[in-house]
């Protein structure tokens, strides 16, 4: 899958993609990945690409021409991508929507920055905005690479399992069960014994009920947005019996 980054400090991108996972992709050919200096289709000495807002006011605002230009540059060389914006107004990205953009053929995203961009980019340019939460970052970048990673992680072959990816939290829609490795025992807390049982079984349904147990106590919210299964419904009344009975 193909990435085209632009932005206006393609120096913060340096060293995120340069290591780990997202390097192994890269080397692996399964990701790659191409930062485009915005101000390289400015067309004055200064390479100007903001400019004050029409009608007043604090900030600056990326301007049309370049901006667009560039857009237009990268759009034409790969038609398949879909031109991404990270924006507060976008969709949240979430699991879901990093696999929906998981199975596009390319994504070219554009870093916005100060004030924000022009409208009329959006309106002639942009097919989606992606947000990576209520909060406000001094660019895009950041959220680009967000983007960047929870997408690459679901490429097949990039994470070297994809079982890895199947079992994160999130990937069906809840939180993900508590791990242990060695040692078996460490100031007093234990590995619990259903891990250490062999039984398969056993140790399948003990992680799905921690999952549910975890996800309940602390993203409630996510609990109405599965269908729960048969039994998921058994095992969330044995925890309400198991909390019942550490009542009484």
């Amino acid at each position: 899958m193909r990435f085209d980054i632009l932005t206006l400090f393609p120096g913060m991108f340096a060293g995120p993609f340069d290591e780990s996972i997202i390097r192994r992709g890269i080397d692996k050919q399964l990701i790659d990945i191409a930062i485009h200096n915005i101000r390289d289709w400015a067309t004055d000495r200064h390479q100007t690409t903001d400019d004050a807002p029409y009608g007043g006011g604090a900030g600056m605002v990326m301007k049309v021409e370049p901006l667009s230009a560039c857009i237009e540059s990268v759009k034409e060389r790969h038609p398949a991508s879909t031109v991404v914006m990270t924006s507060p107004q976008g969709r949240r990205l979430t699991h879901r929507v990093a696999s929906e953009l998981a199975a596009r053929e390319g994504l070219i995203i554009v870093c916005g920055r100060y004030e924000g961009i022009d409208e009329r980019v959006r309106t002639l340019c942009i097919e989606d905005e992606i947000s990576i939460g209520d909060f406000v970052l001094t660019g895009g970048e950041i959220a680009a690479m967000t983007i960047v990673d929870a997408v690459s992680r679901l490429i097949p072959g990039v994470l070297g399992s994809e079982e890895s990816a199947e079992s994160d939290s999130f990937c069906d829609g809840l939180l993900e069960y508590p791990q242990y490795t060695r040692p078996p025992e460490f100031r007093g807390l234990a590995v619990p014994d259903v891990l250490l049982s062999g039984n398969h079984e056993l140790i399948r349904k003990w992680r799905r009920r921690e999952s549910l147990r975890t996800t309940r106590l602390l993203r409630p919210d996510l609990m109405g947005e599965n269908e729960l299964t048969k039994e998921d419904r058994k095992l969330l009344a044995e925890l309400d019996r198991d909390e019942t009975a550490g009542k009484s």
